[in-house]
């Protein structure tokens, strides 16, 4: 028995150092597998730096409907958009477009009707009192000059009477004649009083009634009618579009826009990391996304100088207006269109993809050689999302690794002179500066294109004209 228990414990004896040297073999360095280096050679070609950017397309130049510019006089700062065309009708000079609710102006019309009533009846009772105080006064002169008369034929009497029948006379006289002076300036006094009042009253009458035309006039505008001729295209805010319903301000009066579409720019915003490579005159690739068969040329014609935060984005960014070159009778205000903006190309340029380059406080590249692959210092230069320009430090035809071998650190370093360093890098900074030039240079050819610019228009069926 304890010969078999002993034969029946060599097998598993055997399977588990045959377990132990396979576990040895596959994890020792040796056996590992050897990652497999991706090459890549490098040749000169077009280099191409751009900057992508969402826009959305717009007319250039537009005529803005917009609410009668009486509304703010009349005291009405705000009103609801009763009715509006289509968006996308053709209209006529003339033709209707929109209306806006009256409601509160009618009841601002009842009001000031019922004001003027109430003024008329006031100066109608200021007329007739002031007749009726006047006459009392007129009477009461009439009746003290019939005394003045008496008393002046009493003295005339009197002269042969004795000294203080004379006197008494006299004072009677005088008495009378003070009197007379008195009413009669007191009925000077009420008379310009009246008219005074009654003027007043009838400025007053004026006022409103002035008051009442202004709110009939605005009447008639609150029906609005196109300045020109052109295809109707509904105003946008910050809440949307303005249709039917929507709330339309004294500050903010625009109803509906007739653009051209003849001339058309894409409104787009970059992001705060890239904005600093964009600048005004630079080329754009515009692609509407409604037609990805086609696609335009444009160019760089204002840029913001500060940036905002919209919702949407995660950072700041910065608006840019990009003028479409074509006209193209397809294109439509509100289109989703691609930008691509082209921030440099140049010709013959070597570069390498980034994920090729290397830094260890230098920048270097894994560079395979005759004799082995090496670690070779480079200076780099331009960059875009993929490459990055390799000033000096490899040739056109040389082979660079994208990953790194096995025995990395182990591979030898080749550095630069520190002449050729200095020398290269003197002439990047030439190179950089001939760029910040050219780029002035577009940058004036570009104010020879007038940039979107609005003016107020009048009132109601009034228009703002982006030239």
């Amino acid at each position: 028995m304890p010969m078999l228990r002993s034969k029946a414990t060599i097998p598993v004896i055997l399977l588990a150092l045959a377990a132990i040297a396979a576990w040895y073999f596959l994890s020792s360095p040796e056996a590992a597998p050897q990652q497999e280096s991706i090459r890549y050679e490098v040749q000169p070609a077009p280099f191409v730096i751009k900057v992508t950017a969402t826009g959305e397309l717009a007319a250039k130049r537009s005529v803005k409907i917009q609410a009668p510019a009486g509304m703010r006089p009349a005291g009405i700062y705000e009103t609801t958009l009763s009715d509006l065309v289509a968006e996308g009708t053709v209209v006529s000079a003339g033709d209707y477009v929109a209306s806006l609710d009256r409601t509160e102006l009618a009841s601002k019309m009842t009001d000031a009707r019922s004001e003027i009533e109430k003024i008329q009846t006031q100066l109608e009772q200021a007329r007739i009192d002031t007749a009726i105080e006047l006459r009392g006064i007129r009477d009461e002169l009439a009746n003290l000059v019939f005394a003045k008369q008496g008393k002046l034929l009493a003295v005339e009497q009197s002269k042969y009477e004795p000294r203080s029948v004379i006197q008494q006379a006299e004072l009677d006289l005088e008495r009378t004649e003070r009197d007379y002076g008195q009413v009669l300036k007191k009925y000077e006094l009420k008379q310009q009083q009246a008219i005074a009042k009654i003027q007043e009253i009838d400025a007053l009458l004026r006022q409103q009634q002035r008051q009442l035309k202004v709110y009939a006039d605005l009447s008639d505008e609150m029906t609005i009618y196109a300045p020109e001729p052109g295809m109707v295209i509904y105003a946008r805010t910050w809440r949307g579009k303005k249709e039917p319903g929507a709330r339309i301000s004294a500050w903010d009066p625009i109803v509906a826009e007739l653009p051209d579409l003849s001339d058309m720019i894409s409104q787009t915003y970059v992001n705060e990391v890239d904005i600093s490579r964009v600048q005004e005159g630079q080329d754009v690739k515009v692609q509407v996304d409604a037609f990805p068969d086609r696609s335009y040329t444009g160019k760089v014609i204002k840029v913001a100088n500060i940036g905002e935060q919209l919702s949407g984005y995660d950072a700041k960014v910065f608006e840019v207006i990009v003028q479409v070159n074509e006209s193209d009778s397809i294109l439509r205000p509100a289109m989703t269109t691609s930008n691509e903006i082209i921030t440099g190309v140049y010709e013959g340029l070597l570069s390498v993809p980034l994920e090729a380059l290397q830094s260890d406080s230098l920048p270097f590249v894994y560079k395979a050689t005759g004799a082995g692959v090496v670690r070779q210092e480079i200076i780099t230069g331009l960059a875009n999302a993929d490459q990055i320009v390799v000033a000096h430090g490899i040739a056109a035809g040389d082979v660079v690794l994208l990953n790194p071998p096995a025995n990395a650190e182990d591979l030898p370093f080749e550095p630069l002179p520190a002449a050729v360093k200095q020398r290269v890098r003197a002439q990047l900074e030439k190179e950089k500066a001939e760029r910040e030039k050219e780029a002035m240079r577009r940058k004036a050819e570009v104010k020879n294109i007038a940039p979107p610019s609005s003016n107020n228009g009048g009132g109601g069926g009034g228009f703002i004209i982006i030239d």
